[in-house]
């Protein structure tokens, strides 16, 4: 497979803004996206700014990759730009997150047909921390790099972080054609996995990226990759035996016909499949690991789910791949229709990048700029309208309530004597706010007072921007 001209998509981004009056809390009941205060309307633009009130620097960040014989070019991207990945979460306030980094492949076999590649359960999700050429591997199944309070660090391994990562994650490409990046991530953090104990921090965020050129193929049955030659036909309840069985039995689609020809539209995950777990069943489960869902972030380098269109090859239907097929010169991918709505249940705490791309750089910045945007850092980002030296803001907290929504206090801005808590100012802060990324190098200050505030809250600027 060949790759493409860049196309890059923030699926997160921000969300549409509701006019919130007054400073009473408002509980936003059985909504998971947040809405905040919107300042003044006379404003062209609007940058947002997040700040959790407790700034939490533990991230564990779980990277799923696809290790099937299609997937040699972007693992090789994968690592020779990792090195952009952790820049950007060194320039978080404080530098370095306490990171702790595993790698596991998509890999888990496809029961015992015998198919090539797929003998049993595979790597089962299990992290991955064999050696890929002569480096040095850390210690343990996964990497620790995290603060010690005398400002050193322990590590698990030697050297440079990025050069570790590299020796473990290049992964080859003798996995499983039938790749299923979502059971593989669940039986890595449900706990069935005695060497993969540890990994997880009971209180640290999760971070999720799952890089593959095909969608999921999480199976419930593996009944779906019958290799008797009965089935191996057009006319027989699977199909040929192909990746197309993942997209049948996956996928839903206008007109709902799998193996016939032409485009589709309106692709979801197919529910009640016969074979295959519900996508659903994967977000709720990473749910469950955290009491703040906020916590978990989630990342794709995928295909786009868009367009879908099932071709033929000598009568046995195909799927077209989404990306990198306009000019004939890149890598190739298939409609990440399940991926994509598994990511998507993340509100404001996901990011989906095309793999159809030379290189993975820009992915990878994309993912770690969401990344240093969650754990959070005061400085006041972007082209900021300045009006006698300050942003023209509106502040709000807002606090995750898990399944019943959100609730949301508007901050007023502090008067002259400061005594109107809790209220909102700005401090110039020239150290930790760089020039580049903060050109007013203002950060946002909360005075509370004696006020306590739930942990699982979030201080919301929207500012009017240039």
């Amino acid at each position: 497979m060949r790759k493409t001209s860049r196309s890059n998509k923030l699926v997160s981004s921000l969300l549409a803004p509701a006019m919130i009056a007054g400073t009473l809390a408002v509980t936003l009941a059985g909504c998971p996206d947040r809405e905040v205060a919107k300042v003044d309307p006379r404003q062209n633009r609007e940058q947002e700014k997040e700040v959790p009130v407790q700034i939490n620097r533990d991230i564990d960040i779980l990277f799923v990759i696809d290790n099937s014989n299609s997937m040699r070019e972007e693992q090789a991207s994968l690592v020779a730009n990792f090195q952009r990945f952790i820049n950007v979460l060194n320039n978080i306030e404080g530098g370095l997150p306490n990171v702790h980094i595993g790698v596991i492949s998509t890999n888990i076999g496809a029961g015992t047909g015998g198919i090539a590649g797929c003998e049993n359960n595979g790597d089962n999700g299990l992290l991955q921390n064999a050696p890929r050429g002569a480096c040095e591997t850390p210690t343990d199944r996964y990497i620790i790099d995290t603060a010690n309070e005398d400002g050193s660090r322990t590590k698990n391994y030697n050297g440079e972080l990025a050069d570790t990562f590299s020796c473990i994650a290049e992964l080859g490409v003798s996995g499983c054609g039938f790749e299923q990046p979502l059971e593989s991530m669940r039986r890595a953090l449900n706990g069935s996995q005695a060497q993969n104990q540890g990994f997880l921090r009971e209180n640290a965020f999760l971070a999720v990226i799952i890089i593959s050129d095909e969608d999921d193929c999480s199976v419930e049955d593996n009944g779906m990759f019958n290799t008797d030659a009965a089935q191996d036909r057009i006319d027989s309840e699977l199909g040929f035996l192909s990746s197309f069985r993942c997209f049948e039995f996956g996928v839903q689609c206008d007109p709902d016909t799998p193996r016939s020809s032409g485009p589709r539209v309106d692709c979801v995950p197919r529910e009640n499949s016969s074979y295959m777990y519900n996508v659903n069943e994967y977000a709720n489960f990473l749910k469950t690991l955290k009491d703040d869902p906020g916590q978990i972030i989630v990342a794709g380098i995928i295909g786009p789910p868009t367009p879908v269109n099932i071709g033929s090859n000598d009568g046995e239907p195909t799927l077209d791949p989404s990306c990198g097929v306009d000019d004939g010169a890149g890598q190739v991918a298939d409609p990440a229709v399940r991926l994509s709505a598994f990511l998507e249940a993340f509100p404001n705490r996901n990011t989906t990048t095309t793999i159809c791309n030379d290189d993975l750089s820009d992915a990878l910045t994309v993912i770690a700029e969401l990344l240093a945007k969650v754990i959070g850092n005061p400085c006041m980002e972007g082209d900021l309208v300045l009006t006698d030296g300050e942003p023209e803001c509106s502040v709000s907290d807002v606090r995750n309530l898990n399944q019943d929504g959100q609730e949301e206090t508007v901050i007023p801005k502090c008067n002259a004597a400061m005594d109107n808590l809790p209220c909102y100012h700005f401090v110039q802060d020239t150290e930790q706010c760089s020039i580049e990324s903060s050109p007013t190098q203002l950060t946002l200050v909360i005075e509370r007072g004696a006020g306590d505030v739930a942990s699982n809250t979030t201080t919301v600027a929207r500012c009017v921007s240039n």
